[in-house]
């Protein structure tokens, strides 16, 4: 007897042993591409913020009109709001990239009590005390587009920028033979997605012969960005490659050169509907790096299984490779706007309400 006690504590010992946390968790999907952190993480204990419905979710967005991929980004969280009947509210209040209002937003969701919140933070550090506040009041803060310096939030889903931004550089290292000089284009000065995305860059050009002769903001917006390489390019024409941090970004210099009636050079780019027209018509070279605005949809099932009682793991990547062109032309729509991304979850309905060529 005493032999078979030892035996089942050890092998209760041994359970307990290999049980990694995301084993624990269960199992959600919560994007294609998504997956628990392999090191460093912990689970979300499940039944922690168990709530019966119906719930109010509300989301604090950076800024829904910073670009076309925000405003995606707003309709794909609302539309996946809509689709569970449980969700008997959803508030997204937008910050417009100012700080002090992302603060006052997350106040006010805390003050409205609502069951839940999603925030795309403005800075690395711009809601680090609201957050820690809402979970502090029992609601749940999930986090994703934009790592933040604090761990008070509940859950994050972080599209791994550093990894985007190494899909275009290791593209580019390849194109030009691991010498040559480029551009680089980035996105808002100071949004962590920008600083970093361009850190993966970096990773991509050490130890390589390849020099960043000019370095300009866009703000991941096609008017910006097009003044920026028409003066880049009276400038100085002369450039091996370019490695842009958006696709509204690449569109806008692709159409530059085009101006100018010259050949276009290796350019990174992105799952957006008017650039794959550009590479699908005008052959040049060039990789989509995948950042779905379906992130706003996973903020919502995050929500969702906290809400049901489920167990989460408190960090999710989503690291999907880069996209080659005969991919890309699976996905391009010429019944819709340049301004559509992909992936994304919107009915065929949505799409063409939203996003229809009239």
């Amino acid at each position: 007897m005493r032999h078979l006690v030892k035996s089942l504590v050890a092998g209760a010992l041994l359970a307990a042993t290999i049980l990694t946390p995301s084993a624990m968790a269960d199992e959600v999907n919560l994007l294609d591409g998504v997956t628990a952190r392999a090191e460093g993480n912990s689970t979300v204990e499940a039944g922690k913020f168990k709530k019966d419905p119906p719930w109010v979710i509300g989301m604090s967005h950076f800024g829904v009109n910073a670009n076309t991929w925000t405003v995606q980004v707003a309709h794909e969280s609302k539309a996946a709001a809509a689709k569970d009947k449980r969700i008997s509210k959803f508030i997204l209040l937008d910050a417009g990239f100012d700080q002090k209002k992302q603060v006052a937003d997350i106040e006010d969701l805390i003050a409205q009590k609502v069951d839940a919140i999603i925030v795309q933070p403005v800075t690395s550090t711009s809601a680090d005390a609201s957050i820690a506040k809402a979970v502090a009041a029992g609601i749940p803060v999930i986090v994703h587009t934009g790592r933040i310096e604090t761990d008070a939030f509940t859950t994050e889903i972080q599209g791994g920028a550093e990894h985007f931004g190494k899909v275009m550089g290791d593209f580019l290292v390849k194109e030009l033979g691991g010498k040559g000089n480029i551009w680089v284009l980035r996105g808002l000065a100071g949004h962590p997605e920008d600083t970093n995305r361009y850190n993966g860059l970096l990773q991509s050009l050490k130890g390589t012969d390849i020099k960043i002769i000019v370095e300009e903001h866009g703000d991941w917006q096609y008017d910006k960005t097009k003044k920026v390489c028409e003066t880049l390019y009276l400038n100085n024409p002369q450039v091996d490659g370019i490695w842009s941090s958006g696709a509204d970004m690449t569109r806008a210099c692709v159409d530059v050169f085009k101006q100018f009636g010259t050949p276009i050079p290796p350019i990174s780019g992105e799952g957006n509907n008017g650039f794959f027209g550009q590479w699908i018509k005008d052959g040049f070279k060039s990789i989509s790096a995948e950042y779905s605005p379906s992130q706003g949809a996973a903020g919502i099932r995050a929500a969702v299984a906290l809400l049901e009682g489920k167990a989460l793991m408190k960090h999710y990547d989503y690291n999907p490779p880069g996209w080659d062109l005969e991919k890309v032309k699976k996905y391009y729509r010429e019944d819709l706007s340049a301004n559509v991304w992909w992936p994304s979850e919107l009915t065929e309905e949505q799409l063409k309400e939203l996003y229809g060529v009239k």
